[in-house]
């Protein structure tokens, strides 16, 4: 039996049950696109919903940040040799961290004008992963649902990623413990 973690489209692991992101896409073009925490098997028990919606995207919001997202997210995924994905219509599953962080980027364009996008793109793309964690759990503590667009870390994100031109990003080598990061959750230590 092998040990070597079985995943889907964006590093989702494909165990039944567990804690994932999805984004679903429709085939209308004209479809909104809705990301959703879906807590697998920790889902409905102790007060936790199953999976929760965090954001509903305008098409055309979607279609301005997804090209920013899959290079990040494959780019992270071939430097943890874990197979890598491509957006598709219907339901895209996405690592719960790397979840997190679409969440950020989402959050941060979902008010923009489009001229807004690619400085949006750019300086989340210059966030480190930690960074985009961090923010993730600032702003769903207060304001992680749909409805809440327009209210406290939300706006602050757009604030503080539209804000300006167009981020330097530096490449940099990803420090080996951020190469097993993607499979654990928050907290774990590798060893």
């Amino acid at each position: 039996m092998s040990n070597e973690l079985k995943t889907v489209d964006f590093g989702a692991s494909d165990e039944y049950g567990a804690h994932i992101f999805r984004v679903e896409i429709p085939a209308v073009r004209t479809g909104q696109v809705i990301i959703i925490e879906d807590y697998g098997y920790r889902g409905l028990e102790g007060g936790i919903p199953k999976d929760e919606e965090r954001v509903i995207l305008k098409r055309e919001v979607w279609s301005a940040i997804a090209d920013a997202a899959r290079r990040e997210f494959n780019d992270r995924l071939k430097a943890a040799k874990i197979l890598t994905g491509r957006w598709h219509t219907g339901n895209n599953k996405v690592d719960r961290l790397l979840g997190k962080e679409l969440c950020v980027l989402a959050w941060a364009a979902e008010t923009a004008l489009p001229e807004q996008f690619p400085i949006i793109c750019s300086k989340w793309g210059a966030l480190r992963p930690e960074e985009r964690w961090w923010l993730f759990s600032m702003t769903v503590a207060e304001a992680g649902l749909p409805e809440d667009a327009q209210r406290g870390w939300r706006r602050a994100l757009f604030f503080a990623l539209s804000d300006g031109e167009k981020a330097q990003i530096r490449k940099r080598r990803p420090r080996p413990a951020e190469r097993t990061q993607i499979q654990l959750p928050l907290g774990e230590e590798t060893g």
